[in-house]
């Protein structure tokens, strides 16, 4: 039993797409055409791939097995067709940056975008473990991690460091400081974000470090929904400086007594680091920002 490239691709488009319409448009073919290269799949092996449902289309624990194998498939490929086309300059194609905040890399992405304007990009917004963990499912090129990597794995580089800050709304009784202390922030309604935020770890380790509590009054999901929710008067929210910007109807407040700094690295898969596409984008990112 042979499975084809056909079946393959078909799977691997539903799978990433978590749709057959979808999929369907991305491969540019019907989607009767996409479901029947599916089900010749499973029924050549005798299995079930995803579970349907008139709303949804989910993977089954096999089928999430092969999606990790289509994974690694199809970024191979995407190496040998760059190989292959290595004579060429850099004309077309796309990058997937998987971010924690877009601010660090814009810079980086308008001057590649200057010497290649036919590349795309593609931004996944999401905290530091939900970029690491698209990076090693080769979800994406490259991933912006809110931390310092040691990892023999990947390839690194320091994008920026900054302190953090804390920030309330204009009708907060701390907006007329100047700054604030640790101390300040004990038992303190705070506005964090979902757990795996480098942002809400290092704020929690440095108030434990002083003895202090960490008292979460709403904890959300993105930079964005913490600074509506803090600009709405429900807690102090805490971000990297960097990061802050200074259009906002908000007050930052320097902490100045807080020994972490927000270090932002880009990274990407060693094993992807000779693809011609993400050589160029590192040493642009180098070459631009001193490094």
């Amino acid at each position: 039993m042979a499975v084809s490239n056909a079946q393959l691709r078909a799977f691997h488009a539903v799978a990433q797409q978590g749709s057959f319409t979808r999929a369907a448009e991305r491969l540019c073919l019907s989607q009767p055409a996409v479901s029947d290269q599916v089900r010749k799949l499973e029924e050549l092996f005798g299995v079930l791939l995803f579970h349907r449902t008139k709303r949804s289309v989910q993977l089954t624990e096999l089928g999430e097995q092969l999606l990790g194998i289509t994974q690694r498939l199809y970024a191979v490929v995407a190496e040998a067709q760059e190989l292959l086309s290595s004579s060429r300059a850099l004309q077309s194609g796309s990058l997937t940056l998987a971010v924690d905040s877009p601010v660090h890399v814009l810079p980086f992405i308008a001057a590649f975008n200057a010497r290649y304007p036919g590349i795309r990009f593609n931004l996944v917004t999401g905290n530091t473990d939900e970029a690491l963990a698209r990076l090693f499912a080769y979800q994406a090129d490259f991933a912006v991690l809110g931390r310092p990597v040691t990892d023999e794995n990947l390839l690194s580089h320091v994008l920026s460091s900054a302190p953090l800050v804390a920030f309330v709304g204009l009708e907060h009784p701390w907006a007329g400081r100047e700054s604030i202390v640790l101390a300040d922030l004990d038992d303190t309604p705070l506005v964090l974000r979902e757990r795996g935020s480098m942002t809400r770890q290092m704020i929690e380790d440095e108030l434990r470090r002083e003895g202090l509590r960490v008292r979460s009054a709403l904890e959300v999901e993105g930079r964005e929904a913490v600074f509506e929710m803090v600009a709405a008067g429900l807690g102090v929210g805490i971000v990297s400086a960097a990061e802050f910007g200074s259009s906002r109807a908000m007050r930052a407040l320097p902490i100045l007594d807080c020994q972490q700094r927000m270090t932002e690295t880009l990274v990407c898969r060693r094993d992807q680091g000779s693809r011609r596409i993400i050589a160029t984008f590192l040493e642009v990112v180098r070459s631009n920002s001193g490094g």
